[in-house]
């Protein structure tokens, strides 16, 4: 097979639909359209609208609630961060705070902070400096001998002074 004989498969492709090309194309004059009205026009977005019966996303019961202000962490579990370790991504003779984290691909993006949980076994001894962690994590990483500091989460829309 060459270049110049690469086709697409037949029924792959369609010619495009010229309206508005006079009578004879059939799709002259109204160009499929009808006549008068709102959709006969251009620039219409009617989305949901279903001709005055009540739309489907209102006839459907409404269940639960959506806080604004909830937070969502990115979450590290301890199995993990001593993968890392072993591998070398992260360098454990400093101290690791979440940028460190995010520089060595452990977490894709720091969201509202990263939570440290005590899912799997931590044998290195390292210092984090997180947004949040749970009672058993920290009690894992101090048996470890390393120490978890709890920072605040830098407020993104707070004003600068």
């Amino acid at each position: 097979m060459k270049l110049n004989e690469l086709r697409d498969n037949p029924g792959a492709t369609h010619r495009a639909k010229r309206v508005g090309r006079g009578p004879g194309s059939g799709l002259g004059k109204t160009g499929g359209r009808g006549i008068k009205g709102q959709k006969s026009r251009s620039g219409v977005a009617i989305n949901a609208y279903e001709g005055g019966q009540m739309p489907l996303y209102q006839r459907l019961p409404k269940r639960g609630f959506n806080n604004i202000n909830a937070k969502t962490y990115a979450v590290i579990n301890l199995g993990i961060l001593q993968k890392f370790i072993d591998a070398g991504k992260i360098d454990t003779s400093a101290p690791v705070d979440e940028d460190a984290l995010v520089k060595s691909g452990l977490v894709r993006r720091k969201k509202d902070g990263v939570r440290l949980l005590a899912k799997g076994e931590l044998t290195a001894a390292v210092n984090l400096t997180l947004t949040g962690a749970s009672k058993a994590a920290v009690e894992a990483i101090e048996k470890a001998g390393g120490s978890v500091t709890i920072s605040a989460p830098a407020k993104a829309d707070a004003p600068a002074e």
